[in-house]
C-alpha cells in the first residue's frame, strides 16, 4: 500500500533577487517533520520550488503518495498545467531555473504527486508555518550559496 503523505511548502526572497529561505512541512498520519534552509541571493521563485524538491527528496519510500499544498502558481501551475514536460523536451532552452527543474523531475517521477494551490498569508496553518520557517531561513545569520542561480547571474 503506497504511504500517503501531505506536504506545505513555501519560499521567501527579500529583495527578490536577495537572501532567502524555503520552508517544508511533512505530514503522514501522527509523523510531523519541518525543514528549511536559508540562502545569501536567490529569487522567490527558486525557493519555492526548492521547497517542493527538498520535501521530496526527505521521503523515505518510492511510491509515495504525495499531496503539495503550495502558494507557489510558478510550481503548481507547471506542473499541473504541464508546462514544465513542454520545457523539458526544448532541454529548458529560455527558461528560468533549469537547474532545480531538472533535480524536480528526477524526484517527481519516484512518487504520485499532486499539487493544490492555496492562496497565500489566507491563514492556513500549515502554509502560513511555511512562510515563517522560510523567512525565518532567510535572516539566518549562515546562509547558503545557491550556485545554480549565482552560476546563472554570472553567465
Amino acid at each position: 500500500m503506497p504511504h500517503k503523505i501531505i506536504m506545505y511548502t513555501d519560499g521567501a526572497a527579500s529583495g527578490n533577487p536577495g537572501p532567502g529561505g524555503y520552508g517544508v512541512i511533512l505530514q503522514a498520519g501522527n509523523h510531523y517533520k519541518e525543514f528549511s534552509e536559508g540562502f545569501r541571493m536567490t529569487t522567490n521563485n527558486r525557493m519555492e520550488l526548492l521547497a517542493v524538491i527538498v520535501g521530496l527528496e526527505k521521503l523515505k519510500f518510492e511510491g509515495t503518495e504525495v499531496l503539495v499544498y503550495t502558494d507557489s502558481r510558478y510550481v503548481c501551475d507547471a506542473v499541473e498545467k504541464g508546462w514544465l514536460f513542454s520545457w523539458e523536451k526544448v532541454r529548458f532552452k529560455k527558461k528560468k531555473n533549469p537547474d532545480l527543474w531538472i533535480r524536480f523531475l528526477k524526484v517527481y517521477r519516484k512518487h504520485t504527486v499532486k499539487f493544490q494551490w492555496v492562496k497565500g498569508h489566507a491563514n492556513i496553518p500549515g502554509n502560513e508555518r511555511c512562510d515563517q520557517l522560510a523567512v525565518d531561513a532567510s535572516k539566518k545569520a549562515k546562509l547558503l550559496v545557491d550556485t545554480g542561480y549565482e552560476q546563472q547571474i554570472e553567465d
